[in-house]
C-alpha cells in the first residue's frame, strides 16, 4: 500500500463519513435541540428505519412538530 494513501486516507474520507453521520441522525439532533419528550423513540426510529427514506422523513417530521402540553392534573 502506498504511504500517501495510508497517511491521508483518514483526512480525505473522514469528513465525508462525519457529514453522513450528521445527515443520517439529523432527526435525532433536531429532537435533542428541541427538547422533545419522545427523543428516545425518535432516536430508535431513526436508528432502525432511518436507512429507508420514509423512516427518515417520519422521524424528521416527528422531531420538528411541537409537543402538545401535558394536561394538568
Amino acid at each position: 500500500m502506498d504511504i500517501f494513501a495510508f497517511v491521508f486516507f483518514p483526512f480525505l474520507f473522514g469528513p465525508f463519513f462525519g457529514f453522513g453521520f450528521l445527515v443520517y441522525f439529523a432527526p435525532t439532533i433536531v429532537a435533542l435541540a428541541r427538547h422533545k419528550r419522545n427523543t428516545l423513540s425518535i432516536f430508535l426510529l431513526n436508528l432502525f428505519l432511518g436507512w429507508t427514506l420514509i423512516g427518515w422523513i417520519v422521524a424528521l417530521v416527528w422531531a420538528s412538530t411541537v409537543d402538545v402540553p401535558a394536561p394538568a392534573r
